[in-house]
């Protein structure tokens, strides 16, 4: 008698310490995602876009193809709102009452045209590697929607040009990608990108990035399985045709950065390429979600995988909070936005100037919610 009891007073022991154990490491999980999202919304505290508080016009007269690139759509300002229901940095555009939405969460996610790994970057001040891909994610957990905003590699905006040793040249108007390239590859080139993003967008809080090297796309892409898509456009490679317009592909492998990457040198190439580029993360994200289902540890596999050639300042926490929340996110290609605007042949390369009006609208559309007087 006595035996069996000693016996199951150790089973209770055992018990009682798995439920601590348990108790422990569940409020560890939790903590942990707490943490990340408090660290993710300290980032944005008190901060909000510079769109002003006030009534907006646009100028939409066309006297010019100059005056259209260079954005003489310039807002006017009519009158300061007075409202009960009016907080600062609100917005009444086109009659409705605008207010930004302090719960979204902004990532800029840029493919960097670089070979190799990440991880030992650049010894030279202006060789960080362009950022041929740019886009935001947008996560807005009232609505439960997940966002893209294609950004053109060749938007004209002013960039800060530093000599090989790091050292500060001058600002000037060049294409967005080369900012990056004007870093140490890593950390420093992904900051001074995210600086630009942010004042192109009218100083919108932008969360966090992620720099991720192109040699790393055949293995993101065979993690969910490959991707089928229709092909928008002829691709060659190595002077060869390797994928024809109109037909259904299965990308494997290299095949994807073939289709990511690839481009000719009729004009506006980077506008059709950054049209792939869209279609082809619509694609994924159907695939990964279905990969995801089969197997739920896939996106930790392919993280642990790509992480050699990533460079990303979103630290685990904050990993681990998103993480659970995206899983219940709507996303296709009707989130996925470009912000519009013109190509046009500059002096050495293609310049894209941005539709200042359509810029607006669209950070209005994606950033901000409408306010009932």
């Amino acid at each position: 008698m006595k035996n069996k009891f000693t016996i199951h007073r150790t089973v209770l022991k055992i018990l009682l310490g798995l439920v601590i154990v348990s108790a422990v490491l569940f409020i560890g999980f939790v903590a942990l995602q707490v943490s990340g999202k408090n660290r993710l919304y300290k980032r944005s505290e008190n901060k909000k876009p510079d769109l002003a508080s006030v009534e907006i016009t646009w100028d939409d007269e066309e006297d010019s193809q100059e005056s259209e690139i260079e954005s003489s759509k310039q807002p006017i300002l009519i009158v300061e709102e007075d409202s009960d229901n009016w907080e600062e940095g609100d917005i009444r555009y086109k009659g409705v009452h605008y207010r930004y939405n302090e719960e979204v969460l902004t990532f800029l996610m840029m493919g960097i045209d670089k070979s190799g790994t990440a991880e030992k970057g650049s010894k030279k001040g202006n060789e960080g590697g362009q950022s041929d891909a740019m886009f935001l994610l947008v996560l807005n957990p009232k609505t439960k929607e997940a966002s893209l905003v294609a950004i053109n590699r060749n938007t004209m905006t002013n960039i800060d040009v530093y000599n090989e040793s790091g050292l500060f040249l001058m600002t000037t108007k060049a294409q967005i990608t080369m900012q990056h390239a004007y870093g140490d590859g890593k950390e420093i080139s992904c900051e001074r990108s995210l600086a630009v993003v942010s004042k192109l967008f009218y100083n919108l809080p932008i969360h966090g990035y992620c720099a991720i090297n192109l040699d790393a796309i055949p293995k993101i892409n065979d993690a969910v399985g490959g991707v089928d898509l229709v092909a928008l456009e002829d691709i060659k490679y190595g002077g060869k045709l390797v994928i024809k317009e109109g037909k259904q592909v299965h990308l494997n492998g290299n095949m994807a950065k073939i289709y990511l990457q690839s481009r000719d040198d009729e004009f506006n190439s980077a506008s059709k390429r950054l049209e792939r580029q869209k279609q082809y993360l619509s694609a994924y994200a159907d695939q990964a979600k279905a990969a995801v289902k089969k197997d739920l540890t896939v996106m930790v596999n392919l993280y642990n995988t790509i992480s050699k050639y990533m460079v990303t300042d979103i630290t685990v926490d904050e990993v681990s909070y998103f993480s659970t929340q995206i899983g219940d996110y709507k996303f296709d290609s009707s989130h996925i936005y470009s912000v519009a605007g013109e190509t046009v042949a500059g002096n050495k390369f293609e310049e894209f100037y941005v539709d200042e009006k359509a810029l607006y609208e669209l950070i209005l559309k994606v950033f901000y919610d409408v306010i009932e007087d």
